[in-house]
């Protein structure tokens, strides 16, 4: 009996700790290499016409940690405006070594220049704006749509 014990008891052990690694690599598998965001806030959602500011925040996920670039002219946040389809090309700083292979995830905002009117015939006019973003292996997120922008005069 104690010989039954001693071999059991040990490969139940070993049997708990291997079926945690597998919930830890099936989590891990779970999330893409393709970056993922969710759109998170506008701000304001009121903007006076060419003199405030917009910051669009989101959320993003990224499984390989290759979000973000180092290079100054790269170009991997894109914003398209609804009114007149104009993208808006922005960077996103390299947010972890090259080579790291690790999961990233967070906040990111940026600013959209002071907003004017497409047809200066209106009061007010409403938008909303489009994003994705790119890795640096070149794969491109969901494409997220904000809340809508009233901008006046």
């Amino acid at each position: 009996m104690k010989k039954a014990l001693g071999f059991f008891l040990p490969a139940t052990i070993l049997l708990f700790m291997f079926s945690g690694c597998s919930d830890a690599t099936k989590k891990r598998e779970e999330i893409s290499h393709v970056p993922a965001i969710k759109f998170v806030s506008i701000t304001p959602s009121s903007a006076l016409k060419n003199s405030d500011k917009v910051v669009i925040t989101f959320e993003f996920i990224d499984g390989n940690g290759d979000l973000g670039d180092n290079t100054p002219d790269a170009k991997n946040l894109f914003c398209t405006d609804s009114r007149n389809s104009v993208t808006y090309e922005y960077r996103i700083p390299q947010l972890a070594p090259d080579n790291a292979n690790i999961i990233i995830k967070g906040n990111q905002a940026f600013e959209l220049p002071a907003q004017g009117f497409i047809d200066d015939t209106h009061i007010t006019e409403t938008a909303t704006y489009t994003i994705y973003i790119k890795d640096r292996q070149g794969n491109q997120s969901n494409t997220i749509t904000t809340d809508v922008l009233t901008i006046h005069q």
